[in-house]
């Protein structure tokens, strides 16, 4: 059995990370390739229960660390029973989010040690790295309109934090595409729905029998 690819969307809120992960899921399904779409915080039931306190935490919230310590624990049992199955299993796994968020919010934005970070990682879900990262960008305007629409006003507790947090989010995600150009594929995420699915599609290229 061929072990299936990993591929991860990453991003600020409002880049688009969820829209353009159930395209290329559909498109893969279209082309006969089996993949299991899932996201972060969550993709199973642990991981689901986590994410209700992460993103409506009790009383003043969580601090940095322990939304790490949160983080960590929702993704080990993400891995160890949806992503790592679907894998061994052949088929593709499609995640909105991975640990990378984790390096720029509760990292870039929160100022836990990416050490620190990786080794959680590396405890809790034995240092599994996606296949392609693609990291969706746009200029901070569009993202505001877009959460204007999206949440009306309305954000969660990691996503109504202010702009200063969510531009050190940006940098640090920009940081680690430059680090690790082998994995990231930043993506201009600008334009249209579409034109941003086709830039993912092309990375992806050619995609003969299921297979790029």
């Amino acid at each position: 059995m061929t072990r299936g690819r990993f591929i991860v969307f990453e991003g600020g809120e409002g880049a688009g990370k969820s829209t353009q992960a159930c395209l290329l899921a559909d498109a893969l399904r279209t082309r006969g390739i089996e993949a299991l779409l899932t996201r972060e915080p969550g993709g199973t039931p642990g991981a689901e229960a986590i994410r209700a306190l992460l993103l409506d935490p009790p009383g003043r919230g969580w601090p940095a660390e322990a939304e790490a310590l949160l983080f960590a624990a929702a993704r080990a049992d993400h891995v160890a029973q949806a992503i790592r199955p679907a894998l061994e299993a052949g088929s593709w796994v499609i995640s909105d989010r991975f640990i990378d968020s984790s390096r720029a919010y509760q990292g870039g934005g929160g100022g836990v040690p990416d050490a620190e970070i990786l080794e959680l990682h590396r405890i809790g879900s034995r240092g599994l790295l996606p296949d392609v990262t693609f990291l969706l960008e746009a200029a901070p305007d569009q993202i505001a309109r877009r959460l204007a629409r999206r949440d009306g006003g309305e954000s969660d507790a990691i996503g109504g934090r202010d702009a200063a947090y969510h531009a050190d989010v940006a940098a640090a995600f920009a940081r680690l595409a430059e680090s690790e150009p082998a994995r990231f594929v930043r993506i201009d995420g600008m334009g249209a729905i579409e034109e941003t699915h086709g830039r993912i599609l092309a990375a992806l290229a050619p995609l003969p029998d299921g297979r790029p």
